[in-house]
C-alpha cells in the first residue's frame, strides 16, 4: 500500500494527464473536421449537372448531348433555330428493340450508352456501343442491326501512337486526308498508313540526340493542307546540359541522365532546325531561320490556308523580339511578316501555348489577326499577310484572353476578355467588327465564362459561374440573345452533406499602398466569428501565372484551400503583383525583380484582412505551394520570419536561374539575381518548415533541394525534410500523391493546432 506522499504524487501525475489528453469532444470535433477535408478533396463530385457536352451535327448549328448517365440517360437534341430541344432517340422503343440482341434487358432505365456516332451525314443512321458489341440502328424505322466487328489491328491503325520525345510525350500527327500518321522511329521520321499498316521511312540520318521530330517548346511538325509536305524541327541536344537522376530502389543504384526542361539564365540553348519535307519524294528543304545564333522557334501557326507558304515564330533568347516569318516550302527562303519587340518580355511566357494563340487566320487567308500587349494591354490587330497592319480592333484598359471565332461571313471577331474594371479577372464573351467599330460585351453574369461556338457562327453555348453561382450553360445567339438555360448545377448535397461556406473576395492594397490585389478567402464550414482561427495561406507567386480560381468548381486542385479550411483554418489566396491576367505594367513589376515585391505584398494582403477580421489569428500563420510555389512559400518564412510561422514547401526551386526571360542576363543583373536566391537568406528561418521533393524532378532538380538544406545546415537552423523516391515534379499526379498531400495536412496541423 503506497504512503501517503507516493498517492497524491500519482493522483497528480494522473491529474497532469487527464489535462494534457484531448477531450472526447475535441477528438469528436477534429474527427468530424478530417472527414469534412476529405469530402471537399471531392468537392465536384457534390455538385450535379450545370455542364453539358455539345456534339454538333450536319447543319452547323443544332447539337446533341447526353444527360443523366448512368441511370437514366437520355440523349437530348438541341435546334437553336426553332428554340427546341427534345429527345433524339425513343428510349423504350430502342429498348424493346435491342433486349433479343443482347440476350437481356439494358440495363438501368434510360439509355444504355451516352456515345454515339452517326453513319453519314443525312444523320439518318447511327453507331453505338452496348457491352462491347457495336450495333447499328436505321431512325426512321427503329431496326438495329450488328456493326461489322473490327479487329483491334484494325482499330489501332486509326489511333495516334505515342512518340518517345526527351521533355515530353507526344503522339503521331495524322495528315489532313487522314491517310497517314507522322511519327518517329529510332530518331528518324516516318509515316505509318492508316489504309494497311505499312511504314515508310522519310530520313535516314537521325541519331540520338540528333533527332528528327525533335523539339524543346512546341508540336514537332505540321501537316501542309494537301497532305503532301510536312513542317518538322530538329534539335542538336549533344551539347546541351542533363539531369543525372538517381534511382535508389534497385539493388545497386542506377543512374539516369534526363535532359533539362529549361535552360539556365545565360546559358546556351540548342538550336532548333527548321526543315519541310515532300512526303513523296522524301526531299527535306531546310529553312532558312535567319543569321542569329540562338533562338527559339514554333512552327505556329503553320501553313496557309493555300499550302503556298508555311508561317513559323522565332523569339530572342531574351524574350523580348519575336519575329512572325513565312517560308517559301520549295526552296527554304523566308522572310518576316512582322516584329513584335518589347523592353521587357513579349506576352509574358505561358510558352509554348500563348504563342500559338497569337495568331488567328482569317477565312480568306490573306489576312490575320494578331494579338500583341503593344500599348501596354493585350489587344488585337488586324493585319494582311504581307505583314502591313490594317487597323487596330480592340483598345482600352483591359487585357483581351484569346479569340474565340471568326465569322468572316458576317465580319464580326468573338473574343474572350478581363474588360470589367471593378472584376478584372472576370472572363466575358465580346465582340467587334473588322473595322474596329460594334465593340460589345455579350455575356452578363459576373464570373468565368467559357464559349463554345456553333460551326454556323450563328448561336454559342455560355458555361459560366462564379465562385458562390453554381454552374450552369446558356444557349445564346450570336449577339447574345439568351435562349434558353439548358442546364443548371444543383448543389442540394454540396449544402446539405458539406455544409458549404462560400468563399470571400476580397481587395487589399499592394505593399505600394496604390495598386488594388485581388484574392479569396475560405471559412471551415463550422466558421464561428466569435472564435480564432489560424491562418494558412497557398502561394504560388509566380510571374507566369495567376492561380486564384474564381469558378464555382476549381479546373485543377493541386493544394485546395478551400478543403485546408475545413481543418479549423482560414485559408486565402491572391494574385499579387507581378503576376498575368492584368496587364503589362502589372506583370512588368517582376522583371529583374523576382523575389523583391511578392512577399511584402502578400504580408500586406494579410495584415489588411486581419484588422476587419478578428477571427483570423496572426499568430498563428502557415504557408504552402508547389514549384515556384514552394520557392515563394521559403521565401516567405525568410524573408517575413515574424509574419510567416509554418511553411510546407514542395518541389521548391532554391533561386530563379531558370527564368532568364523574367530577370535579364546574370551579367547584367548580377544583384537581381542574388537578391532572388534564397539560400542567402537562410539564416533568417525561426519558423517550422517541412521541404518536400520527389528525387525524380526534371523541371525542379531534386539539387535544388539539396543547397537548401545546406544553406540551412550552415546557418544552423532545424527544419523538416522528406524525400519521395522515384517521384516527379508534379507530385500532386505521381504514385505518392495521396502521401504527398497527407504529410501536408498532418504538419499544418501539428504545428498550427486548430
Amino acid at each position: 500500500m503506497p504512503r501517503p506522499k507516493q498517492t497524491i504524487l500519482v493522483l497528480l501525475v494522473i491529474g497532469l494527464a487527464i489535462v494534457a489528453s484531448p477531450l472526447p469532444s475535441q477528438d469528436a470535433e477534429q474527427s468530424e473536421r478530417e472527414a469534412m477535408y476529405y469530402r471537399y478533396l471531392e468537392f465536384a463530385s457534390y455538385v450535379k449537372g450545370g455542364s453539358i457536352e455539345p456534339h454538333w451535327m450536319a447543319d452547323g448549328s443544332s447539337f446533341w448531348y447526353a444527360e443523366g448517365a448512368p441511370a437514366n440517360t437520355v440523349i437530348y437534341k438541341v435546334d437553336p433555330r426553332a428554340n427546341t430541344k427534345i429527345p433524339l432517340f425513343d428510349t423504350p422503343r430502342l429498348r424493346k428493340t435491342l433486349t433479343p440482341l443482347l440476350g437481356h434487358e439494358p440495363p438501368y432505365q434510360g439509355l444504355p450508352f451516352e456515345e454515339f456516332s452517326f453513319l453519314d451525314q443525312t444523320e439518318k443512321a447511327v453507331k453505338f456501343t452496348v457491352e462491347n458489341k457495336e450495333f447499328i440502328l436505321q431512325l426512321d424505322t427503329y431496326t438495329i442491326t450488328r456493326a461489322p466487328v473490327i479487329s483491334e489491328e484494325e482499330k489501332s491503325r486509326l489511333v495516334p501512337q505515342i512518340v518517345p520525345h526527351p521533355f515530353i510525350n507526344m503522339r503521331e500527327e495524322a495528315s489532313p486526308d487522314r491517310r497517314w500518321f507522322a511519327g518517329v522511329k529510332d530518331y528518324n521520321l516516318y509515316l505509318r498508313s492508316t489504309y494497311d499498316g505499312r511504314s515508310v521511312q522519310l530520313t535516314t540520318d537521325g541519331i540520338q540526340g540528333y533527332a528528327w521530330g525533335h523539339d524543346i517548346w512546341n508540336r514537332w511538325t505540321k501537316w501542309s493542307p494537301d497532305s503532301f509536305r510536312l513542317a518538322v524541327t530538329k534539335v542538336d541536344l549533344r551539347e546541351y546540359p542533363k539531369i543525372p537522376i538517381l534511382h535508389y530502389l534497385g539493388l545497386r543504384e542506377e543512374l539516369e541522365w534526363a535532359h533539362d526542361y529549361n535552360p539556365l539564365a545565360g546559358e546556351r540553348i540548342p538550336q532548333t532546325e527548321l526543315f519541310i519535307i515532300d512526303v513523296l519524294s522524301r526531299h527535306a528543304v531546310r529553312v532558312n531561320t535567319g543569321e542569329e545564333p540562338h533562338y527559339f522557334l514554333y512552327i505556329s501557326p503553320g501553313w496557309r490556308p493555300d499550302g503556298r507558304e508555311l508561317l513559323f515564330q522565332k523569339g530572342s533568347l531574351d524574350w523580348k523580339k519575336l519575329e512572325l516569318m513565312a517560308a517559301d516550302p520549295e526552296t527554304g527562303t523566308t522572310r518576316v511578316v512582322l516584329t513584335e519587340t518589347q523592353k521587357t518580355f513579349i506576352i509574358g511566357v505561358e510558352r509554348p501555348h500563348v504563342y500559338e494563340r497569337l495568331f488567328i487566320w482569317l477565312p480568306d487567308g490573306n489576312k490575320f489577326i494578331w494579338i500583341s500587349e503593344r500599348d501596354g494591354w493585350r489587344h488585337l490587330y488586324l493585319y494582311s499577310i504581307d505583314g502591313n497592319l490594317i487597323r487596330q480592333l480592340t483598345e482600352g484598359a483591359f487585357p483581351v484572353v484569346e479569340v474565340v471565332t471568326v465569322d468572316g461571313k458576317n465580319g464580326w471577331v468573338y473574343f474572350t476578355a478581363h474588360g470589367d474594371p471593378q472584376r478584372p479577372y472576370d472572363t466575358h464573351l465580346y465582340r467587334v467588327n473588322m473595322e474596329g467599330k460594334g465593340f460589345a460585351r455579350l455575356t452578363e453574369a459576373t464570373g468565368q465564362h467559357a464559349i463554345q461556338f456553333a460551326p454556323s457562327k450563328d448561336f454559342f453555348l455560355d458555361a459560366h459561374s462564379s465562385v458562390v453561382r453554381p454552374p450552369a450553360v446558356e444557349l445564346r445567339k450570336a449577339d447574345g440573345t439568351l435562349l434558353r438555360t439548358l442546364s443548371r448545377a444543383d448543389i442540394d448535397s454540396l449544402i446539405k452533406e458539406l455544409r458549404w461556406n462560400p468563399p470571400e473576395e476580397f481587395v487589399v492594397k499592394a505593399a505600394d499602398g496604390e495598386t488594388d490585389l485581388h484574392g479569396m478567402l475560405y471559412k471551415p464550414h463550422d466558421f464561428d466569428p466569435d472564435r480564432k482561427y489560424p491562418v494558412i495561406e497557398v502561394i504560388y507567386g509566380g510571374p507566369h501565372n495567376a492561380i486564384v480560381s474564381r469558378s464555382f468548381i476549381r479546373i485543377r486542385t493541386v493544394i485546395d484551400p478551400r478543403a485546408l479550411a475545413q481543418l479549423g483554418f482560414v485559408t486565402f489566396q491572391m494574385d499579387a503583383r507581378g503576376t498575368p491576367r492584368r496587364g503589362k505594367e502589372f506583370q512588368d513589376v517582376a522583371y529583374g525583380n523576382i523575389g523583391r515585391y511578392e512577399i511584402p505584398d502578400h504580408v500586406a494582403a494579410l495584415r489588411q484582412l486581419a484588422e476587419t477580421r478578428p477571427y483570423m489569428d496572426l499568430s498563428r500563420v502557415g504557408v504552402t505551394g508547389i514549384s515556384f510555389g514552394g520557392y515563394m512559400t521559403i521565401r516567405a518564412l525568410l524573408l517575413a520570419p515574424d509574419v510567416y510561422h509554418v511553411g510546407v514547401a514542395s518541389a521548391p526551386p532554391a533561386g530563379i536561374e531558370q527564368w532568364g526571360f523574367y530577370m535579364g542576363s546574370p551579367v547584367d543583373n548580377k544583384e537581381g539575381y542574388e537578391y532572388a536566391s534564397n539560400l542567402g537568406f537562410a539564416s533568417n528561418l525561426k519558423g517550422k518548415l517541412l521541404l518536400i521533393h520527389g528525387t525524380n524532378d526534371e523541371i525542379a532538380p531534386f539539387s535544388n533541394t539539396m543547397k537548401v538544406v545546406d544553406a540551412l545546415i550552415r546557418a544552423g537552423k532545424r527544419f523538416d525534410l522528406l524525400i519521395l523516391p522515384e517521384q516527379p515534379h508534379r507530385l500532386f499526379e505521381g504514385t505518392m500523391a495521396g502521401y504527398w498531400r497527407e504529410s501536408i495536412r498532418r504538419y499544418l496541423q501539428e504545428h498550427l493546432k486548430p
